[in-house]
């Protein structure tokens, strides 16, 4: 196991103690919270670096005390006892350091575009697509995070052709990004009179919440169309332009936004997430430049591969990226026992990062 950057550490430590001593003194209410912020990230890091270096000191001390030939052989049997337990934890401690100091993806703690489309399977794909947004939805509850639903296009028998909404809490995008990909349900229908399994699909994109400052879309590169609305609104329909459709013409990417009676808030709601796709379509080109093969990693993006099957016979969840199979699906299509499958994919994310700095 490599060993720990002890410079790295002595820097972190020493940015801790300066952002205590800048928050005695008088900083400004925006500065106030992106210290604090920080402050607070750097915490658990810093109580592992001390923790970590204590146990090594003691470590050393049992050292002397067990070379040192005129200790007493009862003293020496104890530290020669102790000794073992005090390198389990060290190395503990260590390996949590390490992981806290693998690169951080600078979108982690954004808030989240997440899309969900019905596939394959008609109807039933529709209503799966439905139990994946409930899911989701329930999952942020739980997290504390906020839902707001953006646009929807609801199914012939129920759920969702297509839903989009956005997820606002801190750390969104670093819990959801492995969720990108095609998730495959298999259960008997209710319409199913003769008990057959059907197999259907549904796919989900999640996508960090891109600011201007991440990406500068130019007025020239857009052509912005506004329409009457289409489909259920009563009077309100077909009698004003509110619908609005924006054209990334470098890219080709097309937003289309109608759900808000305010052509104003459908173009803003439009540009929030055509930043997102612009911004996700940019990280997945540069991703895979920098990776001859990006099949065997966590979290590909690649939005055609298969991720998932729930099997509702077998009462099961399949994440086929790391072979992981719960039998707890009523608890994660309740969103409950999501967060099992989201920490497993994260744990092998990063051990996937420390096997690369490994062999760096």
């Amino acid at each position: 196991m490599s060993q720990l950057p002890e410079a790295k550490l002595d820097i972190l430590l020493a940015r801790h103690a300066a952002l205590e001593a800048e928050l005695l003194g008088q900083v400004g209410a925006d500065q106030y919270v992106r210290m604090t912020r920080e402050l607070a990230e750097l915490n658990p890091v810093v109580e592992a670096v001390k923790a970590w270096r204590a146990i090594g000191t003691e470590i050393a001390d049992l050292d002397t005390l067990i070379a040192d030939p005129a200790t007493d052989a009862d003293m020496r049997a104890m530290a020669e006892e102790e000794r073992p337990t005090l390198e389990i934890r060290s190395e503990e401690l260590a390996q949590q350091l390490r992981v806290a100091l693998l690169p951080k993806d600078a979108m982690d703690e954004r808030n989240v575009v997440l899309e969900i489309r019905a596939g394959t399977g008609g109807d039933e794909a529709s209503l799966f697509a439905g139990d994946l947004f409930r899911m989701y939805e329930r999952f942020a509850s739980l997290q504390g995070w906020k839902v707001e639903v953006i646009s929807a296009s609801e199914g012939t028998v129920g759920g969702y052709k297509e839903i989009i909404a956005e997820i606002q809490g801190r750390g969104a995008y670093a819990k959801l990004k492995f969720e990108s990909g095609v998730h495959r349900v298999q259960r008997v229908p209710d319409t199913e009179t003769q008990g057959r399994i059907h197999t259907s699909a549904a796919t989900v994109a999640v996508l960090p919440e891109a600011e201007d400052v991440d990406i500068d879309i130019k007025d020239t590169d857009l052509r912005i169309e506004t329409m009457r609305a289409q489909g259920a609104g009563g009077q309100h329909v077909n009698k004003t332009e509110s619908a609005i459709r924006i054209t990334h013409l470098p890219t080709g990417i097309v937003v289309m936004m109608q759900d808000s009676r305010s052509q104003h808030k459908n173009r803003a709601s439009a540009m929030n997430i055509l930043r997102s796709r612009i911004y996700d379509a940019e990280r997945q080109r540069l991703d895979s430049e920098r990776s001859a093969d990006r099949r065997g990693q966590v979290g590909s993006g690649d939005r055609s591969e298969r991720i998932r099957t729930y099997n509702f016979p077998q009462g099961r969840v399949t994440d086929h990226r790391i072979n992981l199979t719960l039998y707890k699906l009523p608890q994660v299509i309740a969103g409950e026992a999501l967060g099992e499958l989201i920490d497993a994919l994260t744990t092998e994310h990063q051990a996937a990062q420390l096997a690369a700095q490994g062999t760096a």
